[in-house]
């Protein structure tokens, strides 16, 4: 069992360097939008954004999950036909899309709140979605090859082309927002570019009909499930907007990224997880193999979740090139992080337990599901923003995941009954709410970063304490530590 969660581990760093690597550079944008737009400003590329992440939503309709299912099997179609059908009816369909956009970008626009100043705004919008759905099937494929090393490297390459054209754009042409969406379509073009040699060794003409049926009875599920989870990453935004002014969302947008770091974990683990437990689903433990990967998970999630909150504040007021982090303007949110990376741990709990939707095939089942936590978060929202603010919109996310993983949890052991590792759980639970707890009641003023790391080893501390660790876990623990002996 260790040596595939290893693997798995493996595959989960391979994605993980680039992808710590590419969003510490993407985060580096938040530090160059905070110190060179007005709040207002970045409030409006974080509501465009909201919309654009709905819509992706809509432009995928749920093709890239019914890939990894059929691809995996190839039950219907040959390997070709299982790439080239849901390529060739996203690229179709994007292109309708984005043309439509296009011809209605006005009234869009006046309909999103975007100042006539910035009249391509919304073209680049649609550019930058039809572009980012030609490479959702490319890069399906890499992972279901196990290729994370060319789909890391790929995806840092955007990155990078995407924060230069961000530096240039807006520090040497000074062309504002505009030049944040323009970096954002030519990093786009950039992604479809170096994704070209995988879409010429799969594609084929041969269209199979009756795999694209079984592909959206599995997919079109994902579409409202999809659109809800959505809901519970940016409706807090628009409600925001609604119920307090541009600068509030802005400092609570930027406040929010800082969760970046906790986002990372949870992609980097579902990068690696989805390919994982398909490829392993039919082998006669991979359901104690899945109760193991859970509660790992939530073991290293609730460490990081420990350091990130202790120490958030201080990392914000590093000065790089003679700026902070953040601005200072933006500091009054930072209280929200601390809930923002706990909601991305139910998030990593959540796409754990969706294995046996998946597994079983019971994707109808996932809009239900979700609808529930986004109804929680619109209630939310619209109740403790009013009486807390920034506090109130990060508690409700919070809420919404909660929400998520308990009713995905029983719904999928009633087909997919997994015996997770509960107890040891509540152990992990029980050290790290005993560790936050003293760092909430106990200010140790000037030594708050001593103290604050003697807590973190508090944490692991009481993890032997409480007897977490089996016989094999000791031996590998004592495997890691032990010294080498010189050569």
């Amino acid at each position: 069992m260790l040596s595939q969660i290893k693997r798995l581990g493996t595959d989960t760093a391979i994605y993980g360097i680039s992808t710590i690597l590419g969003r510490f550079l993407s985060f580096l944008l938040v530090f160059f939008y905070t110190n060179v737009l007005f709040p207002r400003e970045y409030g409006i590329v974080a509501t465009v954004y909201a919309v654009i992440a709905f819509l992706n939503i809509i432009y995928a309709y749920g093709l890239e999950s019914a890939y990894f299912k059929y691809s995996s099997t190839l039950e219907l179609g040959t390997a070709k036909q299982n790439f080239s059908t849901p390529f060739m009816s996203l690229a179709a369909t994007s292109l309708v899309l984005s043309c439509l956009i296009l011809a209605l970008a006005g009234p869009i626009g006046r309909g999103l709140a975007v100042p006539g100043a910035y009249p391509s705004v919304i073209p680049y919008s649609a550019g930058i979605l039809f572009l980012d759905t030609l490479a959702i099937i490319p890069f399906a494929s890499l992972r279901m090859e196990h290729r994370p090393g060319l789909f890391a490297t790929l995806k840092f390459l955007t990155i990078g082309v995407n924060v230069a054209c961000n530096l240039v754009f807006l520090l040497v042409f000074r062309a504002g927002i505009e030049g944040i969406f323009l970096s954002g379509l030519i990093s786009s073009a950039f992604t479809v570019a170096t994704l070209l040699p995988t879409i010429a060794r799969h594609l084929t003409l041969d269209f199979s009909t009756p795999l694209y049926r079984a592909l959206l009875a599995f997919g079109l599920p994902y579409v409202p499930a999809g659109l809800a989870t959505m809901v519970i990453q940016v409706v807090d935004r628009p409600v925001m907007r609604m119920m307090t002014d541009a600068a509030t969302v802005g400092v609570y947008q930027a406040n929010y990224r800082l969760g970046i770091f906790m986002m990372l974990i949870v992609s980097m683990f579902d990068y690696a997880w989805r390919p994982f437990f398909l490829a392993r689903a039919a082998d006669p433990g991979a359901k104690q193999l899945f109760a193991r990967v859970l509660t790992y998970f939530v073991a290293v999630t609730s460490f990081l979740f420990l350091c990130i909150s202790f120490f958030i504040g201080d990392l914000v007021r590093i000065r790089l090139f003679g700026r902070f982090l953040i601005g200072p303007d933006y500091w009054g949110g930072l209280s929200i992080v601390p809930v923002i990376l706990l909601a991305y741990m139910f998030l990593g709990v959540y796409n754990n337990l969706v294995a046996g939707i998946y597994i079983e095939k019971k994707t109808r089942r996932l809009p239900g599901i979700t609808l529930a936590g986004a109804l929680a978060n619109i209630v939310a929202n619209f109740a403790l923003i009013p009486l807390m603010g920034m506090m109130g919109a990060a508690i409700a996310t919070l809420i919404a995941y909660v929400v998520m993983a308990l009713a995905l949890y029983r719904d999928v052991r009633k087909f997919y009954p997994v015996e997770y590792e509960w107890g040891r759980i509540l152990k992990i639970a029980a050290a790290a709410g005993a560790v936050f707890g003293l760092h909430l009641l106990l200010d140790a003023g000037s030594l708050r970063i001593p103290w604050n790391i003697l807590l973190v080893a508090l944490f692991c501390g009481l993890l032997f304490v409480f007897r977490f660790f089996n016989a094999d876990e000791k031996r590998t623990l004592r495997g890691l530590f032990r010294r080498t002996p010189p050569g």
